[in-house]
């Protein structure tokens, strides 16, 4: 075997490392004493061209997907501190704010199931996250110790349009906006114990109503919380991050990926209401009020329904954290 010969089957043994026996980068560069850099584009170079792409005199047809540079860059950015290093407004990498990313900062387009097998080569696995809050100095906090809530806020108006209605066989019946349509703006907190806290609001959400919640959800917790919601654009305000400093520990926030409504198991608590108020005959804000208050509540002594919740496949990581 000449020397050229022996450089490509050096290179093949690193890719199967990565690629057939799922090891992790660092230490397959490390084993054969190469670059991350140099991993990185060999990796790059088969996965555009597969065995053949590895020799040296190889001319790749088809310009990379991605090139080795830019796996570097997507490895140090999900393994250096997370999302919140990258000024992101969130804490969790999912795969569409990765292919966000991506194509934002590398104009690169993968699709889910491609960008998964990159991560499994890459020897990055999805995994539940151990949270620690932005608003609290590490020695002010211990997280282990908060039970973990997932917050959502949801409408639900006379004229909600989930669920079937009868009409004409053969037509598509048009229901159409009503001018004197009321509601509420209720609030809910799950947990994977199977935990559901919630409150009809009949005025508009913001600051206060938001932190006169956290505070009766601390009260009911009767320990720390530590409450991941979405970005609404009020959870960011002055007000409440001030309501948070002044707690020293006992409520503490982080907020999901923007426009990832299915990583929020409470996501189906409002599913489940929606369907259900949407089924019966509204004609006043009593009966808006009186229904609501009764899916809320049947859903809340279903326990084994709400830990479900959590076993979705977009929430399996939420899951797994109980106390």
């Amino acid at each position: 075997m000449n020397t050229s010969e022996m450089r490509r089957q050096k290179r093949k043994e690193l890719v199967e490392a990565m690629v057939l026996r799922n090891k992790p980068i660092v230490l397959v560069a490390q084993i054969f004493k190469v670059s991350l850099r140099t991993a990185f584009d060999w990796l790059s170079r088969y996965r555009q061209g597969g065995w053949h792409a590895l020799n040296e005199t190889a001319r790749l047809i088809r310009p990379r997907k991605i090139s080795g540079e830019a796996m570097g860059w997507l490895y140090d950015a999900i393994t250096m501190g997370g999302a919140l290093n990258d000024k992101l407004a969130f804490c969790l990498w999912s795969l569409n704010s990765l292919r966000t990313l991506l194509h934002k900062e590398r104009g690169v387009l993968f699709s889910k199931n491609s960008l998964c097998r990159l991560m499994s080569h890459l020897g990055l696995t999805s995994q539940r996250a151990l949270y620690t809050s932005y608003q609290q100095a590490p020695d002010q906090i211990r997280t282990d110790h908060a039970h973990l809530y997932f917050l959502e806020e949801a409408s639900l108006r006379s004229d909600a349009y989930q669920g079937t209605t009868w009409g004409k066989s053969g037509e598509t019946s048009v229901v159409k906006n009503s001018s004197g349509r009321f509601g509420y703006t209720p609030i809910s907190a799950v947990s994977a114990r199977g935990d559901m806290h919630f409150e009809a609001i009949k005025t508009s959400m913001d600051a206060d109503v938001f932190i006169d919640f956290l505070k009766k959800l601390h009260q009911d917790a009767g320990q720390p919380i530590f409450v991941i919601a979405d970005n609404a654009r009020y959870h960011h305000r002055i007000k409440i991050r001030t309501f948070l400093d002044t707690q020293q520990g006992k409520i503490t926030m982080a907020f999901l990926p923007a426009h990832s409504p299915e990583l929020n198991p409470d996501e189906q608590v409002w599913n489940h209401a929606k369907a259900e108020v949407s089924k019966r005959p509204i004609e006043s804000t009593l009966e808006i009020e009186s229904s609501i208050l009764s899916a809320m509540r049947s859903i809340q002594q279903k326990t084994e329904a709400v830990k479900r919740f959590f076993r979705l496949p977009d929430t399996l990581y939420a899951g797994t954290y109980e106390q």
